[in-house]
């Protein structure tokens, strides 16, 4: 099988690979994420998505723009709906993913997201679909959770940069922020709060 295999990073694509490559399948690696921000951080992991290719011999296309504005546009607009930031993102990444698998040859098209404990499984597994439906091109769909920290084990060996947060500006605001983190505990303790009111006035 000739497989598209998006690349959100090098670390994330290490337990993907090795596992494509047990089961007789060769990927070529396909680096597209206009969400990372601020630009070092995006050149580091494009610099780093080609060093582990390197060395593990792997073929890889990279989109080499930068698009801050574009990015920055669209998850602003898609801000007031359900999920509507990492939505827009996941569509775009995978649409974008599938779009290039099917113009250029490619008989199938993943991506390492679904290696991520982090990222909304079922809804950028609804999303593939929906482009593999769209663009005519077959959506290969492997749960690679499992293989988390055989994935961290081998970034780790091959000496990989590691990123401390998913990559889009807001998320690296929500890890980093102390207000946003207290006004998070705020709400939890609030939200707990009301569910033992709840649950007292049915007693």
């Amino acid at each position: 099988m000739n497989l598209l295999l998006h690349m959100c990073c090098g670390p994330c694509s290490c337990y993907p690979v090795k596992k494509l490559r047990a089961d007789g399948i060769e990927p070529t690696g396909y680096f597209f994420n206009p969400n990372i921000h601020p630009y070092k951080e995006w050149d580091m992991r494009l610099k780093t998505a080609k060093e582990f290719a390197q060395k593990v011999d792997m073929r890889i296309i990279t989109d080499e723009n930068y698009m801050l504005r574009d990015f920055l546009k669209k998850a602003l607009a898609a801000e007031e709906t359900e999920n509507g930031r990492c939505r827009m993102c996941y569509t775009w990444r995978l649409e974008q993913t599938a779009r290039f698998a099917a113009e250029n040859g490619f008989d199938a098209f993943s991506s390492t997201l679904f290696y991520s404990i982090y990222q909304q499984h079922e809804l950028m597994k609804e999303t593939a679909r929906h482009f593999s439906e769209l663009y005519g091109i077959r959506f290969y769909y492997e749960d690679f959770r499992p293989g988390w920290q055989e994935g961290i084990d081998i970034s780790l060996e091959l000496g990989l940069y590691r990123q401390p947060y998913c990559g889009c500006i807001f998320s690296e605001e929500e890890r980093y922020s102390k207000a946003i983190r207290k006004q998070r505990k705020k709400a939890a303790k609030e939200r707990k709060r009301m569910a033992a009111i709840s649950g007292t006035s049915k007693g």
